[in-house]
């Protein structure tokens, strides 16, 4: 007798006709990959293991549940550590399978340490290998150029650095001009970032753009947490300003915190405000040795004719001169007026001297363009940084910043006009 039901199990359909393992792990492959095609896993490192192909392949687990990973060659190179059991981790990734054991991962593509614990660790790991290459040995370091007229800051645009840098240099040297290269300073794309951007200012003053280059580059940020200021401790990052023809004065974070960037660049300044007074200083330094000279060229002149009244008082009384006193005082009349005139000239000439150099400053200031924007003036930047020089530049609708002598102002593209 048949058993329907038993029989229907062993008809085949177009409906019913099974699968083979390959196609079935293809399916689920496809389904698992569109419907994850771009997670955050964050958990602990077990079982890593870098294999010769130059692979990363490794476990996540949170304490209840595992996953498999896997990082290949072609993208752990831009990773700034190698993993560690026991590290704990944030990747970025999709989820796929192995199609031949069925067994599903994740394909990491990005991997940062999180805690202090795995900060340092890593940290440690990017300071030893550059500082085995040599990166950070004190005879790279250039010394800074002693009278900067053009200084590049490679930061947030929107940052608190980059206000306090202008508001010192503003304050203290405002014959220095400044140029802002924009870039990210902290996420998963800022070390990118951040070399490009050092590369760009390289291009503007081997490219020679307005015949005035760039004396000086600050590279930095405000403060943040460990893992806000991490992007300063990418070893491309260090590679970058170590490369870079512009000496480089580091300012990331607070006095207290240090970067794998400070240690590459030719200066570590605490904070950015603080790299922006060592800018400053040499303008204000350079007034302070005029004044200094001339004082002491003044002291010199007076002992000088303190030493001739001397002499000549002791003339007067020696036994030779005694028949000639009326000549002798005029002689000393003579002496004195000649003195005086001598003060008085060069008096005359410092003065001159420090005018002119008032006047090279006030007109380098004239120059400056934040003394452009007090007259009422403004800037007008693309948001990719671009200054609009011509109305064709830009289209109606399309948003803009506008710089003023305090503050900017982001503005929308409402109507354009030729007059």
């Amino acid at each position: 007798m048949e058993t329907p039901s038993l029989a229907i199990l062993f008809e085949e359909s177009a409906d019913r006709r099974p699968q083979t393992v390959s196609e079935l792990n293809s399916e689920i492959k496809s389904v698992l990959e569109s419907g994850f095609g771009s997670v955050w896993v964050e958990g602990e490192i077990t079982n890593f293991h870098s294999a010769a192909s130059g692979h990363w392949y490794f476990s996540l687990t949170d304490g209840g549940s595992l996953i498999k990973a896997a990082c290949f060659k072609g993208t752990n190179f831009r990773i700034r550590f190698k993993p560690s059991n026991g590290l704990h981790v944030r990747c970025r990734g999709r989820v796929t399978t192995y199609e031949k054991r069925g067994e599903y991962q994740l394909l990491v593509e990005s991997l940062e340490p999180v805690g202090e614990g795995a900060l340092i660790a890593a940290f440690e790991q990017v300071k030893a290998r550059l500082n085995a290459e040599g990166l950070f040995d004190p005879a790279l370091k250039r010394p800074l150029p002693p009278y900067p007229k053009r200084v590049g800051v490679v930061t947030s645009r929107t940052g608190a650095a980059v206000e306090d840098i202008l508001t010192v240099l503003n304050r203290r040297a405002r014959s220095v001009n400044v140029v802002i290269v924009p870039t990210l300073v902290q996420g998963e794309q800022a070390p990118e970032q951040i070399v490009a951007a050092i590369g760009l200012a390289n291009e503007y003053n081997a490219g020679g753009a307005d015949g005035e280059p760039l004396d000086v580059l600050i590279v930095g940020r405000g403060g943040g947490s460990a893992e806000d200021l991490w992007a300063f401790n990418d070893e491309q990052v260090a590679r970058a300003i170590r490369a870079s023809a512009i000496p480089v004065i580091s300012a990331v974070g607070h006095e207290i915190d240090f970067s794998i960037a400070d240690m590459a660049a030719d200066l570590r300044a605490p904070t950015p405000s603080a790299a922006a007074e060592i800018v400053a200083a040499s303008e204000e330094e350079l007034l302070k040795r005029v004044g200094q000279l001339q004082i002491e060229l003044s002291q010199k002149i007076r002992l000088k004719l303190l030493a001739a009244g001397s002499a000549l008082k002791s003339a007067e009384l020696a036994a030779v001169f005694s028949r000639f006193p009326d000549r002798l005082r005029q002689l000393g009349h003579r002496l004195e007026l000649i003195g005086h005139r001598i003060e008085t000239a060069v008096g005359e000439n410092l003065s001159k001297k420090g005018i002119r150099l008032q006047h090279a400053i006030s007109r380098l200031d004239a120059l400056s363009p934040l003394s452009v924007l007090t007259r009422g003036y403004s800037i007008t930047q693309k948001m990719s940084g671009e200054i609009v020089r011509d109305v064709h530049q830009t289209k109606v609708g399309e948003a803009v910043w506008i710089r003023l002598a305090k503050g900017k102002l982001e503005a929308s593209i409402t109507d354009i006009s030729d007059q």
